[in-house]
């Protein structure tokens, strides 16, 4: 594989670049967006083709040698299944410091040289908003909310038992449409009510997850794990008062402690430092509140790989529970529906070993035809959960997608 990377002054906006059949991986403007499949593969696999890639040799002034290409992918629930990874012929990119930077993979010098250079730029310039049409559009449980509360009261019990700890129970949706689901105005509705969370358009999966799982820039290491949530009215007397009690209640301090002691634990080997916040603080978006803590940090010499930390971390106890193997097992075994993509992790990573991946949450899952969404929601249960609370902690979660999708 042959790469090149040069410098974009033209502007351009990702979302209208992924459209609705491209790849997007973007938080508060910063991010990538990409078009054309070259590669796919698992991430072990992914990691072969972008550390095999050679630089085509063009050295004119645009010319950025030392940036290479970026795979896109996502992490399933379950540690056993396979993850799937893509590179794109096409990746444009806007840089936490400013810079713009467009880059082509391919086999030949032919389509990595400055006409192809030229076309990808033209692509993606004359790309325009989607125009807005009418569709209908109906919504239905796929698990059964009986189901559900059954599950929850299950994992309840098994805490205050002492088997678990804490154990995540989700449910499911599905919305039906009428036409096939226009993709590029779902992520520009993503875009208007959650810019501040990772927003991404990855094989058949989209959503807007507020939760960074991990993020490796050469030493430097961050996470913010969420976990303990609370709706928004939007009264902003009454949202502070939400989170007031979301901060005093024990239920939810119990439930995010968990997870941050997790994941502190997990980095802390791999880390020449780390540091946390000594309290959760709020993380506000459009429709929930959760309580969140900063954890960063600097990683050992040599450096672990995105992927190695992912994989030590996924499924984060915020979406699992904890100890992790018997909260999964008891997922597995009364959790009335299969999870696939969520609860896992989705991303990016280069060749260096750097990356940024958030939690699979506030996402739906599309279908071939575009015609079906499933959504999915769920929340963390301890031994102070009440099933028909918890119940209503989905029914908020779910109004993320809902809203982006379900628009007359």
């Amino acid at each position: 594989m042959i790469h090149r990377t040069v410098l974009v002054d033209t502007p351009f906006d990702l979302n209208n670049v992924c459209a609705g059949d491209g790849l997007l991986f973007v938080r508060d403007g910063v991010g990538y967006a990409a078009r054309e499949v070259h590669f796919t593969g698992d991430d072990t696999a992914t990691r072969k083709q972008l550390s095999d890639s050679i630089h085509s040799g063009h050295n004119s002034a645009i010319d950025l040698p030392a940036i290479g290409p970026i795979a896109f992918g996502t992490i399933p629930f379950l540690p056993h299944e396979p993850s799937n990874f893509v590179v794109s012929a096409a990746t444009f990119a806007k840089r936490a410091d400013g810079t713009h930077t467009l880059t082509l993979v391919g086999n030949t010098i032919d389509e990595v040289d400055d006409l192809a250079i030229a076309r990808a730029l033209r692509a993606a310039t004359e790309a325009r908003p989607p125009r807005p049409s009418s569709n209908s559009f109906r919504v239905g449980a796929r698990t059964p909310v009986g189901r559900y509360l059954d599950a929850v009261t299950l994992a309840r019990d098994a805490v205050r038992n002492g088997l678990i700890k804490k154990a995540v129970i989700a449910r499911d949706i599905e919305v039906h449409a009428d036409e096939p689901i226009d993709v590029h105005s779902v992520l520009l509705r993503l875009r208007a009510s959650f810019g501040s969370s990772y927003r991404f358009c990855i094989g058949n999966m989209i959503g807007a997850s507020p939760e960074l799982l991990i993020e490796v820039a050469d030493r430097e290491v961050r996470s913010r794990p969420l976990a303990g949530t609370t709706p928004r009215t939007g009264d902003p007397d009454t949202d502070k008062q939400l989170a007031d009690e979301l901060v005093s209640s024990t239920k939810n301090q119990v439930e995010h402690r968990v997870v941050v002691d997790m994941v502190h634990d997990t980095l802390l080997p791999f880390c020449s430092y780390l540091d946390w916040e000594a309290e959760p603080s709020i993380v506000t978006v459009a429709n929930v509140q959760h309580l969140g803590t900063y954890i960063e940090g600097a990683l050992t010499e040599p450096t672990a790989h995105v992927m190695t930390l992912l994989k030590a971390l996924c499924p984060t106890p915020a979406l699992g529970g904890f100890p992790s193997e018997a909260a999964i097992d008891f997922i597995t075994a009364n959790e009335p529906m299969e999870r696939g993509n969520y609860g896992g992790a989705v991303g990016w990573m280069d060749a260096d070993g750097n990356g940024t991946f958030a939690v699979t949450i506030r996402c739906a899952e599309l279908s071939e035809d575009r015609r079906t969404a499933r959504l999915f929601a769920g929340g963390g249960i301890v031994a102070e959960s009440n099933p028909y609370a918890e119940l209503a902690e989905t029914q908020a979660k779910f109004q993320a997608m809902l809203s982006a999708i379900v628009r007359p």
